[in-house]
């Protein structure tokens, strides 16, 4: 089985947060790291700023086709977009898998 390890950043990152990194903290700490509000950051992604804060606080997941398009809007890779939507879903559901996608 080829188990790809964390790369150093999402270590800090979760380390600093106290908890795994969900799709919805990516988020927040991606707006939070480009100095944006709320407000902007959801103009940006083309949806409210009452989802995405119920996205960034984990009271909504997002499909991989959607995580997708906010990987393209962002300009970052949409493989850990998705893989994180795709996680978000198994933890969610109370399944102990990882995801991994290439």
């Amino acid at each position: 089985m080829n188990i790809k390890k964390k790369s150093p950043s999402v270590r800090v990152l979760e380390k600093h947060l106290g908890e795994s990194l969900s799709f919805g903290l990516r988020l927040s700490s991606l707006r939070k790291s480009e100095g944006e509000t709320l407000e902007s950051f959801a103009k940006k992604l083309s949806i409210s700023r009452q989802h995405l804060n119920d996205i960034e606080k984990g009271r909504k997941s997002v499909s991989p086709e959607r995580a997708a398009r906010f990987a393209r809007i962002l300009g970052f890779s949409e493989d850990r977009f998705i893989q994180l939507a795709f996680q978000d879903q198994l933890v969610q559901a109370g399944l102990k898998f990882k995801v991994h996608v290439s």
